[in-house]
């Protein structure tokens, strides 16, 4: 090779270089500040002479690594865990015999060198064959994975084909989960364990799928108000069936039931109240209740599992681990989710000493961040908010500089009752408090556009003659009682905390945002009876009126004038660790403190409304209240 043409290589070799770097450095959304990209491509923050390196641990588990990779053998299959060591627990899955199939478990072995096998026609000969495998060449085993120190870590299925060879053929990894419901028609999802061309059966419609994947959602419609469908998935052969039933025709004065909790993320005790994430003892004994007690649906608002996390193939297992154990009752009922701070996905800069400096919302949005991976995980209703790009704040027109708020603040109805759901965790930045220079979302703080949007659909609400009663749902409460009075929406009373966009403090301070926010539920509303919220871990439930004192003891900005009451009912006591109660300004007021696991049931019939809260380990009575005569 010339001289001349080597030259040309690197400068070519260079420019290539150079366009990638270039393309990386436009990728770091305007919204944040003092992030950039060095040479080698790696993330880092600059805080005056201190320089921190952004990480991405890998996944302690992922979903891919506990599925297991398993191969048909002539006596069965074999799993390879990859580095996984502990123990599998095995059984079959009765489908089609019971209403909500569950893994029989029979046998227990260890994993050996990340592998284990099973040998079907020895574990399942008579008596132990209770599915008639050898009749119908069909088995679904269901397993549990457990590791060195007993902790469970995923709970998971495989289909077999044959009797000897066998073959590893789809099975349903999640669900089949009922959502959407509306009075004429529903969304139904799952996702399989291997890529099929699934179909869903309902009504006497067949629905396609129009290409082989693992996630599958179906949308019926002309349905009729009020009645019970079965439905029957079908995927690789095999089939599973259940039954849900539509919402009642809009404005409708039946009476009907809904439940709320939320804060379910993995806790102390062992066994299930720590299934990688969640906490499933509690979270099932949740949703069983409310499908017990009739619910039409479950409303679950945020910190479903530990989160906080640097890799979304983590995350997703953690979100299924927490689906899993509420799947019995979400074939029937739907199970409606929104976002907390424990769903935080993204970047976290440490110091030369390994001490965590900052930890922000992952980018690109769409495939990293903590609203993305939430997306992922969950079917909800879309609606016309898109995100924060087009605010007063938003540094570049011309670019997305905030994620997206599709599918975690939305709204739906059931009869005569509007629920908002809304998110208060967007673009968190968990070390916004102490280090605010990368910029981000505050903790409890309801952005400019979000709050517009939730403006617009209140009067929407406020507007329609079919609609009675309105709830809103975010993860963080307005008036805190025990363990978050440093931060929801109330900061001990500090007004100075707020999101920082692009290095500059937004305007409107916590507490001025959370007035405008009540202002709009309570002077802009007659119908808003309720704000259901969690984080703390623990139950009560606070009537708010103009006798209640809401601001610290010195206040120099405008007051809000609290025209009417609204109820503040705070539930985030599905199983997180219990926080006890504080002294704050409106504690006099704070009815039925409890850190009892805790499930809200509001019966709603006409213009009627109350609510009714049962401890579903324990089926004791927590509180009986009318909430609306």
């Amino acid at each position: 090779m010339t001289y001349t043409k080597k030259w040309t290589l690197i400068l070519a070799l260079l420019t290539i270089l150079s366009g990638i770097y270039a393309q990386q450095k436009d990728q770091i959304p305007a919204a944040y500040s003092k992030l950039s990209y060095d040479e080698q491509g790696s993330l880092y923050l600059q805080q005056g002479n201190n320089t921190y390196y952004a990480t991405t641990s890998p996944p302690m588990y992922s979903l891919q690594q506990v599925y297991g990779n398993p191969v048909g053998t002539e006596n069965g299959l074999i799993f390879d865990f990859g580095e996984l060591k502990g123990t599998l627990t095995y059984g079959l899955i009765p489908y089609g015999k019971a209403a909500h199939p569950l893994p029989i478990f029979r046998f227990t072995k260890p994993i050996e060198n990340g592998k284990a096998e099973i040998n079907i026609p020895y574990d399942f000969r008579y008596p132990y064959d209770f599915v008639g495998w050898k009749e119908t060449g069909y088995l679904t085993l269901g397993y549990r994975l457990q590791d060195e120190e007993g902790m469970i870590i995923y709970d998971g299925e495989v289909s077999l084909s044959g009797t000897g060879p066998f073959e590893v053929v789809p099975a349903i990894a999640e669900g089949p989960f009922i959502n959407s419901v509306t009075d004429s028609g529903a969304v139904v999802w799952c996702r399989t364990t291997l890529p099929v061309q699934a179909q869903l059966e309902v009504n006497g419609q067949l629905i396609s799928g129009k290409e082989t994947l693992m996630h599958h959602e179906w949308s019926i419609e002309g349905l009729e108000p009020a009645t019970e469908y079965n439905y029957t998935v079908k995927y690789g052969g095999q089939e599973q069936e259940y039954h849900f039933r539509t919402a009642p025709k809009e404005g409708s004065q039946d009476p009907f039931v809904f439940a709320y909790t939320s804060d379910s993320r993995h806790a102390t005790g062992g066994g299930e109240r720590m299934i990688y994430g969640a906490n499933a003892y509690i979270m099932k004994k949740m949703t069983a209740l409310a499908y017990a007690e009739g619910a039409a649906f479950l409303q679950f608002t945020g910190d479903m599992i530990n989160g906080y996390l640097t890799n979304n193939e983590e995350m997703q297992l953690q979100y299924t681990n927490w689906k899993k154990a509420v799947e019995p009752f979400w074939h029937y009922m739907p199970i409606n989710t929104g976002m907390g701070n424990h769903e935080a996905l993204g970047y976290v800069f440490y110091d030369s000493t390994g001490r965590m400096r900052a930890f922000i919302d992952g980018f690109p949005y769409d495939s990293f961040s903590a609203e993305a991976a939430y997306a992922e995980a969950f079917v909800n209703p879309v609606s016309d908010l898109t995100s924060e790009d087009g605010s007063v704040y938003d540094p570049n027109p011309d670019s997305q500089d905030f994620p997206s708020y599709s599918e975690n603040v939305y709204t739906y109805r059931y009869g005569n009752v509007g629920m908002i759901v809304l998110n208060s965790d967007y673009w968190y930045a968990p070390t916004l408090n102490t280090f605010p220079f990368t910029s981000g979302g505050l903790h409890g703080y309801i952005m400019d556009m979000q709050l517009e949007w939730l403006r617009k659909t209140v009067a929407m609400y406020e507007q329609d003659s079919m609609i009675d009663h309105v709830f809103v749902t975010q993860h963080t409460p307005a008036f805190p009682n025990g363990g978050h009075s440093r931060d929801d929406m109330w900061y001990s009373g500090n007004n100075q905390y707020r999101p920082f966009i692009n290095g500059r403090p937004v305007v409107k301070g916590i507490i001025e945002r959370r007035d405008e926010y009540l202002d709009i539920l309570i002077n802009q509303s007659t119908k808003v009876l309720a704000i259901l919220t969690g984080d703390e871990h623990n139950f009560n439930w606070l009537k708010l009126t103009s006798e209640v004192p809401i601001y610290p003891e010195i206040y120099p900005l405008e007051k809000l004038t609290v025209s009417r009451p609204i109820y503040q009912i705070n539930n985030g006591a599905a199983g997180a660790p219990y926080y006890a109660q504080e002294v704050l300004p409106w504690s006099e007021h704070t009815q039925s403190f409890s850190v009892e696991n805790a499930l809200c049931l509001f019966y709603v019939e006409g213009s009627s409304v109350k609510m009714r809260v049962l401890n579903p380990d324990t089926l004791n009575e927590i509180e009986s209240v009318t909430l609306r005569e």
